[in-house]
């Protein structure tokens, strides 16, 4: 699989409606039995040349226990393997697109989808995946005094963020004026579309930056200097003070580091 990176939100298990809550508890029982360290994919053929990956257990739930309280986090892959497919549809991103997603699996995943959200109209993706390396947006919504380095329970090393949705939401709507001010509202649209995200959730939701399985592509000096969420914050400072050359400066380094690792995707 392709090391990505995480946003995802995590809201408390008593917010989802009584059938899904009652589903998600027993996924949750069978997942403690007998855990395993990395998903199963199986391919599903399609006509023509698509071939979809699906989950082979089924689909699997992250977990956060905090304070006492059980917080969940859908993977949902079929909704977001249709809605992807979709994308790369609309975008054209290269010649002989329709090669790889033919129009008829477009209409198809257009159906398939749209059944899943008349079926649960509050279905909406409580994750967003980054291949090889973390959109430097993403760093918006934390504080440096939310990280966390440690090895998980498989004993791998991980960095994350934690915090609440409602100081995410904050940190966003501080922002966004300040970019808009210095001329970057491109950057500003783009926290406002994961603003909008955020707020769809439970108001008690906590919302997490996970480096995933870049870690394994970074030592653990790479993690522990790795201070994108300050730096970010220090330019949004510099910012909104005009010292526009710092904030340049700043966000310059932030942004050359993952440039560099987002480098790997063309290697790969």
């Amino acid at each position: 699989m392709i090391p990505s990176a995480w946003l995802r939100v995590f809201q408390p298990i008593e917010a989802f409606p009584a059938g899904e809550q009652t589903h998600l508890e027993r996924s949750l029982v069978e997942e403690a039995r007998s855990p395993t360290i990395r998903p199963r994919y199986c391919d599903r053929p399609m006509s023509g040349s698509l071939g979809v990956m699906w989950p082979a257990d089924g689909e699997r739930a992250e977990v956060r226990v905090l304070d006492g309280k059980t917080y969940v986090s859908p993977l949902w892959t079929r909704m977001r393997v249709l809605a992807a497919t979709l994308a790369f549809a609309e975008s054209k991103p290269m010649e002989l697109a329709e090669e790889f997603v033919p129009r008829a699996e477009v209409r198809r995943a257009r159906r398939e989808l749209a059944r899943i959200r008349r079926q649960n109209p509050g279905a909406i993706a409580f994750c967003h995946e980054s291949p090889w390396h973390v959109p430097i947006r993403w760093f918006v919504f934390f504080d440096e005094g939310e990280r966390r380095l440690s090895e998980d329970e498989h004993g791998r090393t991980r960095l994350r963020y934690l915090t609440s949705v409602r100081k995410a939401v904050r940190r966003a709507e501080s922002a966004m004026p300040v970019l808009r001010r210095a001329e970057l509202g491109p950057i500003s649209e783009l926290i406002l579309d994961l603003h909008h995200w955020m707020v769809s959730f439970d108001r008690l939701s906590l919302l997490e930056l996970d480096y995933g399985a870049l870690c394994d592509w970074m030592t653990w000096d790479d993690l522990d200097n790795d201070r994108s969420v300050g730096e970010l914050r220090d330019a949004l400072a510099a910012l909104e003070a005009g010292e526009f050359a710092r904030s340049a400066d700043i966000y310059q380094g932030v942004l050359g580091r993952w440039s560099e690792a987002r480098g790997r995707e063309v290697l790969n």
